[in-house]
């Protein structure tokens, strides 16, 4: 009678236990620096108009870059203010981000507008392995800066980097792919510098050490590595005239001109004009409705306080957010935007 009382105690926690973790097909699985949140968020709605308490893990970048920074205080906001449960977590940025929510263990991500469309596609870094086309976009939420960063101030051209030491990403990112169309802008190849394939951080680190004489980082500027270095050595970015960005556009129209001020680090005295992509907030399709409006709205919804946290939330906006044409929408995106007056395509 013992044996049998406990095999039935047995099997019913392991239903409670199952039943718990959702049943969309996301698992959660431990991603980088952080531990996933349990589940998609396909079982419930929201807490701004529906009371509900999904949690959600949101895979956003490495602990030096903007993604990781801006990720974080969006998931403390929202979830301060909604039912929501958000935990960002650090990653390896787009393509891991792309990964993560494809394999279930983070159902929001950051990633460059660029990488999106290339997953969407199955074209450069999901040539191989395939298009991925199970994610929906939420929002463009600001632009992201391609900074050529240099402590040699006779670097002033793309083409004086020919025969250089450059960080050019880590193998297979999307910096690198930037880095790419940058260099074949001005008839460079990979081949005519002396690559180094780096992260953010690892890039600044080498900069200051004096092992790299350039590298390449894509990030909303400023960006916290480049920052830190500018407080112990003079950094200067290398600019794109107009011929080499118009030529730039005609093969690759996710960039857009950008000029980034003075002032932006420490001792950056002139403006600096360069090429930019969309850091976008992208879900897996199974997440719901619900959720996904609540994220969406108490962002928009509370511009002010957010720019009080972190700098790019004064780049925020409606209209820049629903416009991407690239991936559809979620509906509980495309639903905020429908109340805005502005119509986003979905699926």
């Amino acid at each position: 009678m013992k044996k049998l009382m406990s095999l039935l105690l047995a099997t019913l926690m392991m239903a409670s236990v199952l039943s718990g973790c959702g049943g969309s097909g996301a698992t959660s699985t431990p991603a980088a620096s952080g531990s996933a949140a349990s589940g998609s968020a396909a079982s419930g709605s929201a807490a701004a108009g529906t009371g509900a308490t999904d949690s959600l893990t949101f895979s956003t970048g490495g602990s030096q870059g903007t993604y990781y920074a801006f990720g974080g205080v969006l998931s403390q906001y929202v979830t301060s203010k909604t039912g929501l449960t958000i935990t960002a977590i650090e990653s390896g940025g787009s393509q891991n981000n792309i990964e993560n929510i494809q394999d279930g263990a983070a159902q929001l991500a950051f990633v460059q507008s660029d990488v999106m469309s290339y997953a969407y596609q199955g074209t450069n870094l999901f040539k191989d392995s395939g298009a991925v086309t199970d994610f929906s976009t939420v929002a463009d939420l600001y632009m992201e800066q391609v900074q050529i960063v240099t402590t040699n101030p006779d670097i002033k051209t793309v083409a004086d980097l020919k025969g250089k030491n450059v960080s050019i990403g880590d193998a297979g990112s999307g910096v690198f792919y930037n880095a790419i169309d940058i260099l074949g802008a001005y008839g460079l190849t990979e081949q005519d510098i002396n690559p180094t394939y780096q992260g953010f951080g690892d890039s600044a680190d080498s900069l200051q050490d004096g092992k790299l004489d350039a590298a390449f980082v894509v990030a909303g500027a400023p960006t916290t590595a480049i920052t830190s270095l500018a407080t112990t050595k003079s950094v200067y970015l290398v600019g794109l005239d107009d011929e080499h960005i118009d030529k730039l556009l005609q093969t690759s129209p996710y960039y857009s001109k950008y000029v980034i001020p003075a002032g932006t680090y420490e001792g950056l005295d002139s403006d600096t004009t360069t090429v930019a992509v969309g850091a976008v907030v992208i879900a897996r399709d199974d997440v719901s409705e619900d959720a996904i409006y609540d994220f969406v709205s108490t962002i928009f919804e509370n511009l002010d306080a957010i720019s009080a946290q972190h700098a790019k939330g004064k780049e925020l906006s409606v209209e820049f957010a629903a416009s991407v044409t690239s991936v559809p929408y979620h509906s509980g995106a495309a639903k905020y935007f429908a109340e805005k007056g502005i119509t986003v395509p979905t699926k």
